[in-house]
């Protein structure tokens, strides 16, 4: 059964005022409104792509969004920043309007779009538990009923009977989504509320969201960042680019399409140059290549090879080559030496190839610098510790629908790994 329908919902707003501007462009919409004709100001309007320069006074921030959502699905909203997910969400929150279009529903939503909505920072958790219930529709006696519960689920037993202005953002949002969770509504808006939150939190929430879903047959319409969040809670998915609904299917699918479309291009570069290198090597470059050989961004969990060419200009006995990822703070993450794993390699005159198979990227999502080292004996012929930046997807290494912040990161790693070298 259909509990949400988006019919050809737009919002335009106007770039750096507020209403129209001017007491004539009133008169006009107000005309146009009398004789039923459509708002003259919705004929123009740039489309919602905030790196762009603005070409006029008014932007599309949604336009023509159609869409159905059925009763227990869980939709995961997906896009970049700025592409419009906060607006829908909104707009179905009633927060604010439609410029154009209407939504149908069926039951009770409620909502979590900011960290602490509707908390008073001078009253107690325990007040704006009472207060943000009845908001969303909720009795006393309900709340009553619930409220150990609720207090339980959020985690601040502690602080409680303590005003909420003291409160950090992360039990804030706690408190927040604990509310809206035990409201059982027949939708469940959330909006980046498990970017804030710490990891017990987010098993807590997502177990949660679950929870009402499945266990309970309630639709949640969730916003994140977090793809494998996504991809380990939701069933359904939609990507929003500009405003726009760039593509609806499946999660996975959803996030395949979104990982094509905004992600960075694949890494292949021409390495930095090292002056040791001159009169020994040249042409040295570096390309990520997935199993079937084509060029790709790494990818968290995912298979790697490291495809390193260079030309050799004189003949080379008993050459080691290492890898190593750094973060962006300098700091090793992970080494492949190669003769830790491989004897050591002959290099003649000409074209050569090294490739280093990674079977599965421990490296959590984020950007990094790759190190590349080629000696002969203890002599380097080449060596740069920051020899190429690139960067890694996330994506879920366990299969659990948990991710590792990018910030946790411990010292060099070594994970299994092999080498190998062509002479072409």
């Amino acid at each position: 059964m259909t509990v949400l329908e988006f019919e050809n919902i737009s919002k335009q707003y106007q770039l750096g005022k507020i209403g129209t501007g001017t007491l004539s462009r009133d008169l006009n919409r107000w005309w146009a409104s009398v004789r039923g004709k459509e708002d003259p100001y919705l004929k123009i309007g740039q489309r919602n792509d905030r790196a762009s320069k603005a070409q006029g006074d008014f932007v599309w921030a949604l336009r023509d969004i159609n869409l159905k959502v059925e009763q227990g699905e869980v939709l995961g909203i997906i896009g970049k920043n700025g592409s419009g997910k906060s607006t829908l969400l909104k707009i179905l929150s009633r927060v604010t309007s439609p410029t154009t279009g209407r939504i149908r529903g069926r039951g009770r939503v409620a909502s979590l779009l900011e960290v602490g909505t509707g908390f008073h920072p001078e009253m107690t958790g325990r007040e704006n538990i009472y207060m943000n219930g009845s908001i969303m529709g909720m009795t006393r006696a309900e709340i009553d009923r619930k409220l150990d519960e609720i207090i339980d689920f959020a985690g601040v037993q502690m602080y409680v009977d303590t005003p909420v202005k003291r409160y950090s953002s992360g039990m804030k949002v706690r408190l927040g989504f604990a509310v809206a969770a035990h409201l059982e509504p027949e939708i469940l808006v959330v909006d980046e509320v498990l970017a804030v939150g710490d990891a017990e939190f987010q098993k807590k929430a997502i177990g949660k969201m679950q929870d009402v879903s499945r266990g309970q047959g309630r639709t949640v319409l969730f916003v994140s960042h977090n793809m494998a969040a996504v991809g380990h809670l939701c069933t359904s998915g939609i990507v929003l680019n500009n405003g726009t609904l760039a593509f609806a299917g499946t999660a996975h699918e959803a996030i395949q399409h979104y990982s094509l479309q905004h992600t960075a291009p694949a890494a292949s570069s021409t390495l930095t140059p090292d002056p040791r290198s001159e009169g020994q090597l040249k042409d040295i470059s570096m390309q990520f290549l997935d199993e079937n050989g084509d060029e790709i961004t790494p990818r968290c969990g995912s298979p790697l090879t490291v495809r390193i060419k260079c030309h050799a200009l004189n003949d080379y006995r008993s050459v080691k080559v290492a890898f190593v990822i750094r973060d962006p703070f300098e700091r090793p993450i992970l080494a492949c030496p190669s003769y830790l794993t491989h004897d050591e390699f002959a290099m003649l005159r000409g074209n050569h190839c090294f490739e280093l198979k990674i079977p599965k990227l421990p490296v959590t999502a984020g950007n990094y610098m790759a190190g590349l080292f080629i000696e002969v004996g203890k002599d380097t012929l080449y060596g740069q510790r920051d020899a190429m930046r690139f960067e890694v997807e996330d994506a879920d290494f366990f299969g659990n629908g948990r991710t590792l912040p990018a910030h946790i990161m411990g010292s060099a790693l070594l994970c299994e790994h092999e080498w190998d070298i062509t002479t072409t």
